[in-house]
């Protein structure tokens, strides 16, 4: 895989969480509808860091690299296993509507991205993908969620806010991370019990 360009590294700070974004990078992203995560469930998990962090305070020390990198992966294990659990409507179960994310993914494959691989669960959607030099991800994502908001919901005759406002994406820095994700990203169906929905996945 390609090394991202670190010189180029941006850092910027969105309404919960901070992104990154660099040339030559491969991200792994992943959007999800409004109600898969009522605000309260959230709000414990962001109280339970906090007190992590408050323990640390305490103990008049800054948490180590590691112990940093830990409380990032406990907290995403817990909204992955959250989501794949399959709160709120589960739109996206649905194949016509899971046709639209898919046909926006692969509309500009190949032109403004390169897309590895993805998957469309009931409730989100995993992306591994390489931006062509020049396009943010940001772009990119934004691109994605406003063209699949605006058809399903006409499709569907709803109204109102279909995606949470802010994704989540994580430049892969490594080789071997990014084998990681991709397998993780194409098992994620059938750990969530979607047997035999070739519909859900790109490999």
């Amino acid at each position: 895989m390609n090394s991202p360009d670190w010189e180029t590294l941006e850092k910027y700070k969105g309404t919960c969480l901070p992104h990154w974004s660099c040339e030559n990078a491969i991200y792994h992203v992943t959007f999800r509808l409004a109600d898969s995560i009522p605000q309260v469930q959230r709000k414990q998990w962001l109280r339970e860091r906090e007190l992590i962090l408050e323990s640390s305070a305490y103990k008049k020390r800054n948490l180590t690299k590691e112990e940093k990198e830990r409380l990032k992966f406990l907290l995403s294990r817990k909204i992955q296993k959250y989501l794949d659990a399959g709160h709120g409507e589960c739109l996206l179960r649905e194949p016509a509507t899971a046709g639209i994310v898919k046909a926006a993914l692969e509309y500009f494959n190949g032109q403004r991205y390169y897309l590895h691989a993805w998957s469309i669960m009931p409730n989100h959607v995993h992306v591994i993908v390489e931006p062509i030099a020049g396009i943010r991800i940001s772009k990119i994502v934004h691109s994605w969620k406003s063209f699949t908001a605006n058809r399903i919901n006409r499709q569907l005759g709803r109204k109102g806010q279909l995606w949470q406002h802010e994704p989540f994406d994580h430049i892969i820095r490594s080789e071997k991370e990014y084998l990681f994700l991709v397998e993780y990203v194409w098992s994620n169906p059938e750990k969530a019990g979607l047997k035999n929905c070739p519909r859900w996945r790109k490999e």
